[in-house]
């Protein structure tokens, strides 16, 4: 994934994508387990790895170009004039990433496992009635299950997702335009 999306320099940054990866994955993972923690569920702690990409992307493209990783923010052949109106848009795009790339994981896995959790509730709930209630709680228990399923492709595939943007954005720092 780093070699296609990086190219042949993203060799040397499969270490970091790859941990990446399975930290995000692991943590997904966590909440899965019956009175366990999901700690990607937490902004401050997908922030800090947005935070922690956007840094090390920024260092990547200092070191690999210099000073001229700032004509990043104002592409070749732009019309001069056009330079206050581009280089702002540009820099807000920049530092959007870690935003976008912390809430999309922190909301997918708060979601999914609100709806989990409201689920099991009502299993719980309807599972205390006798009779009418035990059968009626198999229809929760049932979406509950689905649901699990569900989880576990939306942990795999948000994993996957923090990876190949990160690939995505460091193809940036070391290709610039």
């Amino acid at each position: 994934m780093a070699v296609d999306q990086i190219g042949p320099e993203g060799k040397r940054f499969f270490p970091f994508v790859f941990t990446l990866f399975f930290f995000v994955l692991m943590g997904n993972l966590l909440g899965l387990f019956p009175f366990s923690f999901t700690y990607t569920s937490h902004i401050a702690v997908t922030a800090a790895l947005a935070v922690l990409v956007i840094v090390i992307v920024t260092i990547v493209a200092l070191a690999e170009h210099g000073w001229t990783f700032f004509t990043y923010f104002f592409p070749s052949g732009a019309p001069v004039f056009l330079a206050p109106l581009i280089v702002p848009i540009e820099i807000i795009s920049y530092l959007s990433r870690p935003v976008s790339l912390s809430i999309r994981l922190f909301a997918n896995m708060v979601a999914g496992h609100v709806m989990f959790a409201v689920f099991a509730a009502f299993v719980v709930m309807m599972g205390r009635w006798h009779g009418v209630g035990m059968v009626a709680a198999l229809g929760p228990l049932a979406v509950n299950v689905v649901l699990m399923g569900f989880e576990l492709l939306v942990a795999a595939l948000q994993a996957y997702v923090f990876a190949i943007l990160t690939c995505i954005y460091l193809h940036d720092a070391v290709h610039l335009h």
